[in-house]
Parts: structure tokens; C-alpha cells; sequence
């Protein structure tokens, strides 16, 4: 593998940002510096930013049975073009991955076809524990155990309390779950069906999965975790009441108990439903503005401790459907960074914030060996940002293979310009060199 010298970059990295020299060799970070002097192909990094890569901790990329939609390789390709260089994903496919077979299968088929670095949890349902309890022999090899504590695109709603006591006092992984309450959402939903019946629309969707389904289930998740001192991580945050449930007393090191915040409801509000319908239906729902801005304040003041996507996609036509009949999801990882890149520029967080809560906390959330960080000896997963270029969506940039993004016609104020994956340059200025591929993550037992 050729040396490779950056030249001349704003490196941002655990708090700060400095122009310095990076020498990526054999894979890895070797040196950090003002000035290197090594051989190698070199990059001028002048004016630009290197960032650690995006770790995204929550995704579905569809495979196995769903790939009409998405698959692992398609997916982990547009992640990388967007500064996406490791992945957490979801075990909600068909079938799901609900038995260490098919666990084990998803990491065969990422190890054939990922660009990027990989992980996939193992999936609870309402009568497997024994064999989710299985997975404490891999805890260095699997990113945790994924619960649905409310419905889910698919069948995995656990709500049988002794399968949820048996997971949260026996696994000895990070567990994490999709909190909604499913009895409060169908009597929303029965509700709403009467007064509304086929006239319903995505505009109801906050409505229906409201804000007391969110609490009510998050409030059970963490009981169950206090009770057994879990480690215990909610995805997708979505309302203000929960915000409670939450601390910044610790540092994420020693939290048992974090919480995570998805783009999307960061950047669009209720208000939005009338411009994008079904293509913004996702669960939780996009809620009422005053929900965005209090998840601003909690991801700032560190209750909320990291920043993901729920990368959701399905195809247009499924997409076109009446909203009773429409899925729910968003195709995001693509232009996640993008998104936050274009709010730092817009004042609402710094560079090294956003740094924080993409790259650091994923990694030591889940406990991830050697990456999130741009250190010497650490792997060179980075991606160079342009802040003074613009990218505009547009079918002929989207890498999603369902082929459509929300984003469509939005020009971002910044570019992604270079995308390494273990000190490989993957992605460079809208080519892709896919000679090597990712390798499956290892995590801190």
C-alpha cells in the first residue's frame, strides 16, 4: 500500500483544530506533525479539514431479503462518498437476524462487498433470548444486541417483560433499542382512523406516534436498565419530554445509560410534512419544531451523546403510496455530514462538536478498538471536508440504490472530498477504488 502525505490540513481532532502533516502507512496513522518528511503520494490538504471518519451507529441496509431496496455493498458505498467509514447495522432484514446463523451470514456478506468498516447487532425477538444470550462469546466481534421495545419495519416488537428481564439482567453487550410504546400508538392510530379514515396523511404521523409513546417506552427501557446495571443505549431520540431521562454528569466513558440523536430530527420539524409527505415518514416521527430545538440544547450540553442517521431507505413507488400504506424511513448516510457540516457553518455547533458526536463518542460508546480518533497508530479512517466548495443532490450523485434522497435540489455549502477506510483511499473527488474493502469492527470487551 503507497504512503500517503497530507499536506497542510486542518486536523480536527478531540477538541481542537490545527494544520499539521498526516503520514498514513500500511493502514494506519504513523504521524501527526507540522512538518513530515516521508516519501509517499502527496495530497494539499490547504484550506480543507481532515476529519475522523463517520462512525453511524445505526443503519439498515436491507440484506439479506430486502434488496429490492438497498444492499450492504450499494449502502456502504454512498456511506463512504458521504464521509461515512464505519457502520452499525440493523438486524430487522428478512429473514432477521435473530439466530448467530444469520448474524454470522450478514458479516460474510459484508466482508465480499462492504467499502466500509462493519458491524451488525443481534436481533431480540419475543422468544429467542438463549440464543441472543449466545452472543456474550463474541462481545469483542458484535456491536450489541438490538431491541424493539415498538413496532419496527418488520416483525420484532418485543414486548414479552420476561424476555426483556432475561436480555437486560444476562447479556453482557451494549443493548440497543427503538423506543415507542405500541398500545399508545394503536389507540392513537384507532382514533385517528375514525375521525380521519383514508384521509390521513404523513402530517399525522407525530400525532399518532406521539410524544408520550416515546417517553412511556424509554422511561420502561431504563427502569429495566437501572434494575440490572445494563449498558443500555436508546437510539433516535425524538422529543423533549425525554430529554429528562437523560444526564451529563458523566463523562461517556462512564455512563451506563446514553441516548442518540438521528439527523433528521435535527434538521427537519413538523412544518415539513407539507413539502415532503410520505418521504419524510420515519419512526419515531419528525415532531413539532419545539422538539428540534430542545434536541438541539440536549445534544449541546451532552445529554444527548451521539449523532446517527437511521439510514432507512425504501423505493420511490413504495414511497408514493397513501400513508397508511407507505414505509417508514430515510435514506441519509449519504449526506449525514454534509447535513451537520452545513449547520456548523450556520452557527449551531462547532466543528470539533460535530467531530465529538459523529466520530469520538460512537467509538467509545462502543468501546470501538483504534478508530473514531485521528491518532498516530489509530486507523486511518478519514475523510477530507472542503468547507468553501458546495454539493449539490441530484440523481446523478445519489448512491443509494433506491435512487432518491430528500435532498434532491439542496446544494450543501461544503464537499467531501477524499474518503480513506483503513488508510485506503475509497472514495476521491466522485470516484470510488474499491480494490480493497472494510473490515468488520473489534470492540473493547
Amino acid at each position: 500500500m503507497q504512503n500517503i502525505i497530507l499536506r497542510n490540513i486542518a486536523v480536527v481532532n478531540e477538541g481542537s483544530t490545527k494544520v499539521q502533516d498526516v503520514l498514513i502507512r500500511n493502514g494506519r496513522i504513523e504521524k501527526i506533525a507540522s512538518q513530515i518528511n516521508a516519501q509517499g503520494r502527496e495530497i494539499n490538504g490547504e484550506g480543507k479539514h481532515l476529519l475522523p471518519g463517520v462512525i453511524d451507529d445505526q443503519v439498515h441496509f436491507r440484506e439479506p431479503g430486502l434488496t429490492h431496496k438497498a444492499t450492504i455493498a450499494s449502502e456502504a458505498r454512498a456511506a463512504v462518498a458521504g464521509g461515512t467509514t464505519s457502520f452499525m447495522e440493523m438486524p430487522n432484514t428478512k429473514p432477521e437476524a435473530v439466530t448467530q446463523e444469520r448474524l454470522e451470514d450478514k458479516y460474510s456478506i459484508a466482508a465480499a462487498g462492504s467499502l466500509a468498516n462493519y458491524s451488525f447487532f443481534m436481533g431480540v425477538a419475543n422468544d429467542n433470548a438463549e440464543e441472543v444470550l449466545k452472543t456474550n462469546a463474541k462481545k469483542d466481534r458484535v456491536a450489541g444486541v438490538k431491541i424493539f421495545m415498538g413496532s419496527s419495519t418488520g416483525n420484532m416488537l418485543v414486548d414479552n417483560y420476561l424476555t426483556l428481564e432475561k436480555i437486560f439482567s444476562e447479556t453482557e453487550l451494549l443493548i440497543a433499542t427503538h423506543c415507542e410504546d405500541e398500545k399508545i400508538i394503536r389507540a392513537n392510530m384507532e382514533q385517528f382512523k375514525q375521525a380521519k379514515g383514508d384521509a390521513l396523511t404523513a402530517a399525522d404521523h407525530p400525532l399518532i406516534r406521539n410524544e408520550e409513546a416515546c417517553f412511556e417506552s424509554s422511561l420502561v427501557a431504563i427502569q429495566f436498565a437501572k434494575k440490572h446495571n445494563s449498558r443500555l443505549h436508546i437510539l433516535h431520540i425524538s422529543t423533549e419530554k425525554e430529554l429528562q431521562l437523560f444526564g451529563n454528569l458523566l463523562p461517556l466513558q462512564e455512563k451506563r445509560i446514553t441516548a442518540e440523536v438521528c439527523v433528521h430530527h435535527l434538521w427537519f420539524t413538523a412544518d415539513d410534512y407539507t413539502k415532503y409527505g410520505n418521504l419524510i415518514k420515519c419512526n419515531p416521527a419528525i415532531k413539532a419544531p419545539h422538539h428540534r430545538e430542545a434536541l438541539w440544547k440536549g445534544l449541546l450540553d451532552d445529554r444527548l451523546d451521539i449523532i446517527a442517521t437511521d439510514h432507512a431507505p425504501h423505493t420511490w413507488d413504495e414511497k408514493q403510496q397513501p400513508y397508511l400504506q407507505a414505509p417508514s424511513g430515510v435514506p441519509l448516510v449519504q449526506h449525514s455530514l454534509l447535513m451537520m457540516l452545513e449547520q456548523v457553518k450556520a452557527g449551531r455547533f462547532t466543528i470539533e462538536k460535530m467531530v465529538q458526536k459523529m466520530s469520538h463518542a460512537p467509538a467509545e460508546c462502543f468501546r470501538i478498538k483504534e478508530r473514531g480518533y485521528l491518532r498516530e497508530g489509530y486507523y486511518a479512517d478519514a475523510v477530507i471536508a472542503d468547507l468553501a466548495a458546495s454539493t449539490t443532490v441530484n440523481k446523478n450523485n445519489i448512491y443509494y440504490k433506491c435512487g432518491w434522497s430528500p435532498f434532491e435540489g439542496h446544494t450543501f455549502p461544503a464537499a467531501v472530498t477524499h474518503t480513506f477506510v483503513n488508510g485506503h483511499l475509497a472514495y476521491e473527488n466522485g470516484q470510488f477504488n474499491e480494490n480493497q474493502l472494510g473490515q468488520r469492527l473489534l470492540f473493547n470487551a
